[in-house]
C-alpha cells in the first residue's frame, strides 16, 4: 500500500505473523506513533483517537478513495464508507456501517466524516432535490449534536443518545431521503452532571450565543453559573466566541433543514423555560407559625417567566408546582398539597420530560423534512439504504448509576451482534465450504446479555417488577432480589455475596463483569429513574397550548394514561433489541454490517 512501509507496521492485523494480544497492541502502537490511526482487521476498521486535528480528511482525501477497492489504498474511514456505498450500488442491496467503541473513542467524528464522504461522492448531476437531501443529512448532525451531546470527563463532545440513521438512495446511487431513530437520551443530565462535566450544549449556546434583545425577551443572563441546571459546567465553558459561533452554526443548520424562524424561537423559549424551572425553590411554613399558608415558591417571578415562555396560565403553573390532583376511593378528584421535597421532584420530572420531548420533536422535525418525497417503486425503481449506527460507548465512572447500566447494556448487545456476525457466522461458513480452518476460540457474551434481559429473572425484569409493585419497594430490596436470583452467576457479584470485597458497599453496590471490563453500579435511584414519574397535572398543563412554544412543550404531556409515564429506560431498551414500541429494533436493522441488511 502507498505511503506505508514496513516501518509503519502491518496495515491489516490479519497479516501478523502470530496473533497475540502483545503483538496486536505493539502493531497498533507502532502505527499510531507513525501517524497512522487506522488499521484493518479484514473488513473491520480499527481507529485510535489522536485527540488532535490531522490532515487526513477533505476533498483531496475523498478523491483518493472514491471508486477504489477497500485494500487499494491505506486503511481509512473513507475506504469503509466507499466500500459500503459501492456494495450498495453494485448489488442493489442495503448495507450498514456500525460504529462502536469506548466513550471518547471518536465515534461521533467518524459518523460525521462518513456523512461528508457520502455527500461528496453522490449527486454528479446536481439535481435540486438530491442537493436538498444532502444538505439536510449534513446539517442534521450539527443540530442533533447541539441537543443530544454534552461535555463529559472522557469527551468534550460526547453523544448522550444513540442514533441510527437510514439514508435512502435511488437506482443511480443518489440520496433521496433518510430517517433517524434516536434511542435512550440521557435526560437526567438536564438536572445534574458529574464534576468536570456540562449539561447539553444547547443550553450554553443559547446563553452565550443569543443576541442581547432575544436574551432579554427570554429573561436570561449570559452567565451559566446563575442557573442550577448549568451551574456545574459553567466554569468549563469554551470561549464565549466559540459558543456564539456554534450557536450561529446550529441556527443556520436549522434554517437549511427547514425550521421556521418561529420554530427556532420556540425552541429557545423552551430551553429558557427549563432553565427558569430549575431555579424555582420551595419553602414550607415553619412549625408553630401562625400563618395557615402551605408550601410556597420563594421567587414567584420565575413562575411568571415559565408561564410566559410556555404560553400557559400563571395560576395553573403555580398550582401544578405546589400540588397535584389525585383520585379518592370514590373516584372523587381532590387536590393534595406537595411537601418541599415532592414539589422539587415534580419540578425536576417536568424539566426532564420537556427536554426529552423537545429533543424528540427536533428529531421528528428533521425526519419529516428528510423523508423521500413522491417515490413510486414502479416508476423510480427500488430504493436502497445505507444505515449508520452511532451509539454512545462503554462507560466506567467513579460512580455508575442507571444511565451507565443502560449504556453498557447497549454496548453488550452490540458486542453480541459482532460476535454473531464476524466470528460465529464466518467460521460456520468456512466449515460449510470445507475450507481447512483452525477454529478460533472467543468469549461469547450471551451469558452477560442473559443476566440483564432474561425474562422474569434478569436485572431489567426484576427492576420492571419493582417499579410496578404497589408496596414500598426500595433500591435496597431490589438489590437483595438480584442477589437471590444471581448469587451463582459468574458475571455478577455484590458485597452481600462477597463480604471480603471492600470496594463495594452493603445494600448499595453490585458488579457486572462486562466484555469490556468490570463495572460497579450503585443501585441508588435505579427504581426512581426507571419509573420516571410525571404527574398528570403537568401533562394537562402543557398539552394543546395554542402558542408555538406550547406546541413544542406539549410533547411533555405524553400519551399515556395513569399518573405515571411508563418506565422509559426499560421501554427504550425493549426497542433496542426489537421489542414492542413500533420502531424496528437495531438487531433487525443491523443483521449484516457492510452487506445485506434484511
Amino acid at each position: 500500500m502507498e505511503d506505508e512501509g514496513p516501518e509503519c507496521g502491518k496495515p491489516d492485523f490479519v497479516l501478523l505473523d502470530q496473533v497475540t494480544m502483545e503483538d496486536f497492541m505493539e502493531n497498533l502502537k507502532l502505527r499510531f506513533e507513525k501517524g497512522h490511526i487506522y488499521t484493518y482487521i479484514g473488513e473491520v476498521l480499527v481507529s485510535v483517537n489522536p485527540y488532535q486535528e490531522l490532515p487526513l480528511y477533505g476533498p483531496e482525501a475523498i478523491a483518493r478513495y472514491q471508486g477504489r477497492e477497500l485494500y487499494e489504498r491505506p486503511p481509512h474511514l473513507y475506504a469503509v464508507a466507499n466500500a459500503a456505498y459501492r456494495a450498495m450500488k453494485r448489488r442493489s442491496r442495503d448495507t450498514c456501517i456500525v460504529i462502536s467503541g469506548e466513550s471518547g473513542a471518536g465515534k461521533t467524528e467518524a459518523s460525521r466524516h462518513i456523512m461528508q464522504y457520502i455527500a461528496a461522492v453522490t449527486n454528479p448531476s446536481q439535481r435540486a432535490e438530491v442537493e436538498r437531501v444532502k444538505d439536510v443529512l449534513l446539517k442534521s448532525t450539527c443540530v442533533l449534536e447541539a441537543f443530544g451531546n454534552a461535555r463529559t470527563n472522557r469527551n468534550h463532545n460526547s453523544s448522550r443518545f444513540g442514533k441510527y440513521m437510514d439514508i435512502n438512495f435511488d437506482f443511480k446511487g443518489d440520496p433521496v431521503g433518510g430517517h433517524i431513530h434516536s434511542y435512550l437520551l440521557e435526560k437526567s443530565r438536564v438536572l445534574k452532571q458529574h464534576v468536570g462535566e456540562r449539561n447539553f450544549h444547547a443550553f450554553y449556546q443559547v446563553l452565550r450565543g443569543c443576541e442581547d434583545k432575544e436574551l432579554q425577551e427570554l429573561h436570561l443572563q449570559r452567565n451559566p453559573a446563575l442557573y442550577n441546571f448549568t451551574r456545574q459546567g459553567a466554569g468549563l465553558s469554551v470561549l464565549d466566541s466559540d459558543e456564539k459561533s456554534h450557536h450561529q452554526a446550529v441556527t443556520e443548520a436549522m434554517r437549511v433543514i427547514g425550521f421556521s424562524p418561529e420554530e427556532v424561537a420556540s425552541v429557545h423559549r423552551i430551553l429558557a423555560a427549563i432553565l427558569h424551572l430549575g431555579n424555582i425553590k420551595f419553602v414550607e411554613p415553619e412549625e408553630g407559625s401562625l400563618e395557615q399558608r402551605g408550601l410556597a415558591v420563594t421567587d414567584e417571578v420565575l413562575v411568571d417567566h415559565v408561564a410566559e415562555l410556555t404560553a400557559t396560565p400563571r395560576e395553573m403553573v403555580l398550582r401544578c408546582l405546589l400540588a397535584r390532583t389525585v383520585a379518592s376511593g370514590g373516584r372523587e378528584l381532590i387536590e393534595k398539597g406537595h411537601t418541599a421535597a415532592e414539589a422539587s421532584y415534580a419540578r425536576d420530572a417536568c424539566a426532564k420530560a420537556v427536554y426529552q420531548r423537545l429533543f424528540e420533536w427536533v428529531v421528528d422535525r428533521i425526519n419529516r423534512v428528510m423523508e423521500p418525497r413522491d417515490r413510486d417503486p414502479r416508476r423510480d425503481g427500488k430504493d436502497t439504504v445505507i444505515g449508520v449506527l452511532d451509539i454512545y460507548g462503554f462507560e466506567v465512572f467513579p460512580v455508575n448509576s442507571f444511565e451507565q447500566f443502560c449504556i453498557n447494556y447497549c454496548n453488550e448487545k452490540l458486542q453480541q451482534l459482532f460476535i454473531q456476525l464476524i466470528l460465529k457466522q464466518e467460521q460456520e461458513e468456512y466449515e460449510r465450504e470445507g475450507i481447512a480452518w483452525q477454529s478460533v476460540e472467543y468469549f461469547n457474551n450471551a451469558t452477560i446479555v442473559d443476566l440483564v434481559e432474561r425474562p422474569h429473572r434478569g436485572i431489567l425484569a426484576v427492576l420492571d417488577e419493582a417499579c410496578g409493585s404497589a408496596g414500598p419497594i426500595t433500591d435496597r430490596i431490589f438489590l437483595q432480589t438480584l442477589d437471590t436470583h444471581h448469587r451463582h452467576h459468574p458475571h455478577y457479584t455484590s458485597r452481600q455475596l462477597c463480604p471480603t470485597d471492600k470496594t463495594m458497599e452493603f445494600g448499595r453496590d453490585f458488579r457486572i463483569k462486562h466484555y469490556a471490563g468490570d463495572v460497579m453500579y450503585s443501585v441508588e435511584g435505579f427504581i426512581d429513574k426507571n419509573r420516571d414519574s410525571l404527574f398528570q397535572d403537568f401533562k394537562r398543563l402543557l398539552y394543546n397550548r395554542p402558542h408555538p412554544a406550547g406546541h413544542v412543550a406539549r410533547w411533555a404531556a405524553g400519551h399515556h394514561g395513569g399518573d405515571q409515564a411508563p418506565p422509559d429506560g426499560w421501554h427504550a431498551l425493549q426497542e433496542l433489541h426489537g421489542g414492542p414500541g413500533g420502531k424496528p429494533g437495531l438487531q433487525g436493522a443491523l443483521l449484516h454490517p457492510l452487506h445485506q441488511a434484511q
